[in-house]
């Protein structure tokens, strides 16, 4: 399934890890609707409301990503033998689906998956590295779910209210709102932007990720 990644918007200037709120408050001026500005300052300033994060950084399979093999259309999971039988013990339940090892990630770090309030299905499963709104002066940001040492990584999984997944993708800065928060809690930086080293798994001197399972190279 190909992914639309393009955007004619990228941020005006660097993120302010000093003054987050003024930053962007700044960027949305390129938005002309007042109420649409209003929307997007208001959940920003709210994220708790509207994002779910897990509670630590997991890495549950170090060597799974979501590219669907040569001549299919998507990609489902069969998780390796000591991943089904952690997963029994944490009354985990794993999902083959193309995008269910990371959310299984998301509950193995900790995170809650909120009800909906107009559907049965539980709130969207989002990755906060999602290849698309490069950081200022870089051509390519993360595309997590390609990459097998970032697609079932918590740390870059949130659980977000209807409106929230929609702001992600069509706003940059709030794109990046998103990933300074995840710097924040984890560490994590894999595009390099608020630290200037990062491990292999793309944290932050200080910072470690835990690795439940990792496939032999």
């Amino acid at each position: 399934m190909p992914y639309n990644l393009e955007s004619p918007n990228t941020l005006l200037e660097p993120i302010d890890p000093n003054a987050i709120e003024r930053w962007f408050a700044r960027e949305t001026v390129q938005i002309e609707s007042e109420a649409v500005r209003h929307v997007l300052i208001h959940v920003a300033g709210h994220l708790a409301d509207f994002v779910e994060w897990p509670k630590r950084a997991v890495l549950l399979w170090d060597g799974c990503d979501r590219c669907p093999p040569t001549g299919k259309k998507q990609k489902y999971h069969t998780c390796p033998l000591s991943v089904r039988t952690l997963a029994k013990t944490k009354k985990v339940t794993l999902d083959s689906r193309p995008n269910g090892p990371a959310r299984a990630a998301f509950i193995f770090a900790g995170g809650t998956r909120p009800e909906r309030f107009g559907s049965t299905n539980a709130t969207t499963m989002h990755h906060v590295y999602s290849g698309k709104f490069p950081y200022i002066d870089k051509v390519k940001t993360t595309h997590a779910v390609k990459l097998a040492k970032h697609f079932t990584q918590s740390a870059g999984v949130i659980a977000t209210h209807p409106v929230a997944d929609a702001l992600c993708d069509e706003y940059p800065f709030f794109a990046w709102v998103l990933r300074y928060e995840s710097f924040k809690r984890f560490g994590y930086d894999p595009d390099g932007v608020f630290s200037p080293r990062q491990d292999a798994l793309g944290f932050a001197d200080g910072h470690k990720s835990e690795v439940i399972f990792c496939e032999a190279v």
